[in-house]
Parts: C-alpha cells; sequence; structure tokens
C-alpha cells in the first residue's frame, strides 16, 4: 500500500510538473516596438500610404520608410503624412494615428 500511494505522488507530481506551460519569452527591442511604416514612392515623397503597392502618379513600386509617428486626417483617413500638418484635401490638422487596439484575451 505504501508504495502505491508513493507511486501516486510521484506520478501525480510529474504530471503537473510537465503539464505547466510556459511561453518563450521574446525579446522586444525598442525599434520594433516604438518604430512604425509608411509606404512612399522614390520620386514623389508626398506619395503616403501604410500599405505597399504602386505610386498612382508614375507606377514605380513603394518603397518601406520607417518613422516615429504618422499623422491622418480624421474626414480623410487616406491622407498620411510623417510629419503634422494639415490635410490637403480639407484643411483639417492631421493627428497622430494610434495603432488598432490588440483583441487578444
Amino acid at each position: 500500500m505504501k508504495k502505491l500511494i508513493i507511486l501516486v505522488f510521484v506520478l501525480s507530481g510529474a504530471t503537473f510538473s510537465f503539464a505547466q506551460s510556459s511561453k518563450p519569452k521574446m525579446s522586444k527591442s525598442k525599434s520594433d516596438t516604438t518604430g512604425k511604416y509608411i509606404y512612399t514612392c522614390p520620386m514623389h515623397p508626398e506619395v503616403m500610404t501604410d500599405k505597399p503597392g504602386k505610386c498612382p502618379k508614375c507606377g514605380m513600386t513603394l518603397v518601406k520608410k520607417k518613422v516615429d509617428k504618422v499623422y491622418t486626417c480624421t474626414m480623410h483617413p487616406e491622407v498620411i503624412s510623417d510629419k503634422p500638418g494639415n490635410c490637403p484635401k480639407c484643411g483639417m490638422k492631421l493627428v497622430e494615428k494610434k495603432p488598432a487596439p490588440s483583441t487578444k484575451m
């Protein structure tokens, strides 16, 4: 009976120790979390977007550019800039674009 009790304790201890899951720790470097990217045309720097694609003026492939902050118009979300200013369409002040809230639970 003693051997059975000891065996149960050993097996349950082993089960609990292996059942614990630990997530691998990923290093979060400052450059990855603080930097944002926009895509701009090498020939037309005023053309900026948050998605890769082609320049609407010349058809060149847009290149990725790292910026600290991204500004956009509240009325025209397609207007994107890497510095504060006014919207070229309506004249409203551009506001800093905040990242979308994560839906992780």
